[in-house]
């Protein structure tokens, strides 16, 4: 509890303990009048100097200045306990109310709380603390076990596990080793490692977070924007409300109606009327929900940029997906080995040694698929020919590794595969041996994830890519997505896009783009909602983007829709139940059926309760969506 907290704390108890006092004084009148001013003013005095200062810049419509007028007014009446009680509940509200924003601002802190404020450096033998921001791109950091990475980098020494959870939401730790790239904000939790680092201090991911939250509670959304408007027109309409019962139904009753015009009565139901009246609950509930949705994503790994994107997210329908690195790996595997004559062990093992030796991206999936380059094969006169493949003499057999112009160049009677993706061709002396089919394949969870999102509502499920007519198909076919659009150039996907903005105009429905690269920037920023995969896309994508996903996994969309849908759904419950019950006992008050007690439920009891609502919005949901 801050040192604040603490001092209202005091205060509401000490009030307590004197209004349970006055209880039983026999003193009356102006002497009781001034015994109950001491606690009125200590649970009071900042409220009435709120409203004092408002008064002084021309802003006399908010919650303090309805407050001071009603409880002064009731002092004045006479009324002097209700004067003090309206004050210590009102304080307790608040109370309640700065609770949940420093419970959700705290979940919030725990993520920002990323970046260690030093880096280790060695030098002449001995470690160095220099400040991250003085630590230039190249250099090589040392991160010593229970120590947070400071800045983006490659491991060049060491394995090491760590934890990720702050950052993606990754309750397992993560194993690495060298080669591994690393991220800011990770906590060693075993070994020594060395780091080279590939970005500046204030561009790596724990930067770049911090800047992302901080930022997203600037873009408000239409429920927000609602509340601010609507508080400027209805505090001022309850303040002419309230004149008009103080004054002008005494002034008809005894002039119009020849009645007693009852000052004192309708005084107080004016009054009643401006306790009643404070919109704390909406004022306060609906920013705190928000708040608390993005504080419970971002504790996901999902980082949402504003409360205005997570209102759209939750009304997408329509989800639109780059394939290479958001659905798929952006990796080549072997995904397919199919042997002729010899046994499909050795076609990988000639295939691997003879391509250990071309310099194409294929030949890193070939070597990865088998490693065992040491072994006593005897390979020579290495021949790479462009546009064909390569050869080489292995063991005096002279082993071709290609297309089909390969093969049509030495001879060998090869024939087309059924498979999708890239075929690499294999001939020994000139005999068709079989091929090797590469391709790139999906992430883990991609099936699950779509499974996901069609559960939770998304009417259609979308796939854009650059790559042939029959591999987005076959993808799309395996996923189990409504269309595919292939051989796109950047310009193309943003007209696709554009087409299914153009059918859901005039409607509430959103589309949502999920991309990783830099030719998926245009497509992030002209969609309702861009998601952006954080942990390995591109630093365009993520500017781009209104969602980030730390982990790279499309499972995540679905958590952050729930999440999405969650908080619109507690903030729908709180207006409708904050406007209804201000409705029915201000129509209550107005005819004298309401007394200040029943005023003070209908202001702090039901901020009270719209608090306690919102922060239902900050429990974390568990990561299978699908199922909950």
């Amino acid at each position: 509890m801050e040192k604040r907290e603490k001092i209202m704390l005091g205060r509401i108890l000490l009030t307590v303990v004197l209004l349970v006092g006055l209880e039983f004084t026999p003193l009356d009148g102006l002497t009781l009048g001034a015994l109950y001013a001491v606690p009125y003013l200590l649970i009071g005095y900042d409220i009435l100097r709120k409203a004092g200062l408002g008064v002084r810049h021309g802003e006399f419509f908010d919650e303090s200045f309805l407050m001071a007028i009603a409880t002064l007014g009731a002092m004045g009446m006479g009324e002097y306990r209700e004067a003090a009680g309206v004050m210590l509940f009102y304080q307790i509200g608040e109370m309640f109310q700065r609770y949940a924003v420093g419970k959700s601002r705290g979940s919030i802190s725990a993520l920002m709380d990323l970046r260690p404020d030093y880096a280790n450096i060695e030098r002449d033998g001995e470690i160095e603390k220099v400040d991250p921001d003085e630590v230039e791109v190249g250099t090589v950091i040392l991160v010593q076990p229970g120590e947070k990475i400071p800045i983006d980098g490659v491991i060049v020494d060491g394995t090491s596990t760590l934890d990720m959870h702050a950052l993606t939401g990754e309750s397992l730790p993560r194993e690495t080793a060298v080669g591994d790239d690393v991220l800011s904000g990770s906590i060693n939790l075993t070994g020594v490692l060395r780091i080279r680092t590939t970005k500046e201090a204030d561009e790596s991911t724990a930067a770049k977070i911090l800047d992302l939250v901080e930022n997203s509670s600037m873009k408000k959304s239409r429920s927000e924007n609602f509340i601010t408007r609507f508080a400027r027109v209805y505090t001022p309409a309850v303040c002419a409300a309230a004149v008009g019962l103080a004054l002008g139904v005494p002034l008809v009753r005894m002039f119009a109606m020849g009645m007693e015009p009852m000052w004192l009565t309708w005084i107080e139901r004016a009054l009643i009327l401006l306790v009643i009246s404070c919109p704390c609950a909406l004022v306060i509930s609906v920013p705190l929900s928000f708040f608390a949705g993005i504080g419970s994503a971002s504790a996901s790994g999902v980082l949402v940029k504003g409360s205005n994107y997570l209102e759209a997210l939750a009304n997408v329908d329509t989800m639109v997906f780059d394939k290479t690195g958001t659905l798929t790996r952006g990796v080549f595997e072997v995904t397919a080995i199919h042997p002729e004559i010899i046994q499909e062990e050795e076609l990988l093992h000639l295939t691997a040694h003879v391509e250990r030796y071309s310099s194409h991206p294929i030949a890193n999936s070939l070597r990865a698929a088998y490693p065992k380059e040491k072994d006593d094969c005897d390979v020579a006169d290495i021949e790479e020919i462009a546009g064909h493949g390569i050869k080489a003499r292995i063991n005096g057999r002279v082993v071709a590794v290609g297309n089909g112009k390969m093969m049509d160049a030495v001879g060998a009677a090869w024939h087309e595969c059924e498979r999708v993706g890239t075929i690499i061709h294999v001939a020994i002396d000139g005999q068709y041996v079989g091929h090797v089919v590469i391709s790139d394949v999906e992430k883990p969870h991609a099936k699950e994830a779509l499974k996901a999102l069609k559960a939770a509502g998304v009417k259609r499920l979308v796939m854009l890519t650059g790559d042939s007519a029959a591999t987005a198909a076959e993808v799309g076919k395996r996923l189990g997505l409504d269309q595919v659009h292939s051989e796109l150039l950047p310009a193309d996907k943003v007209e696709k896009v554009e087409e299914i903005l153009a059918e859901h105009a005039g409607t509430k429905h959103r589309i949502a783009f999920v991309g990783d690269g830099i030719n998926d920037a245009p497509v992030l920023s002209r969609a309702d909602v861009g998601i952006a995969m954080g942990a390995l896309g591109s630093d365009a994508a993520i500017e781009a983007a209104d969602v980030v996903l730390m982990e790279d996994d499309p499972q995540q969309i679905s958590q952050a829709m729930y999440i999405a849908r969650k908080t619109i759904s507690i903030v729908k419950q709180n207006i409708v139940m904050a406007v209804g019950v201000k409705a029915a006992c201000l129509i209550l008050g107005a005819f004298g059926m309401a007394d200040m007690w029943f005023a003070i439920f209908a202001d702090v009891g039901v901020m009270v309760i719209a608090v306690l609502n919102a922060m239902r919005a900050m429990v974390v949901p568990r990561r299978n969506i699908a199922a909950a």
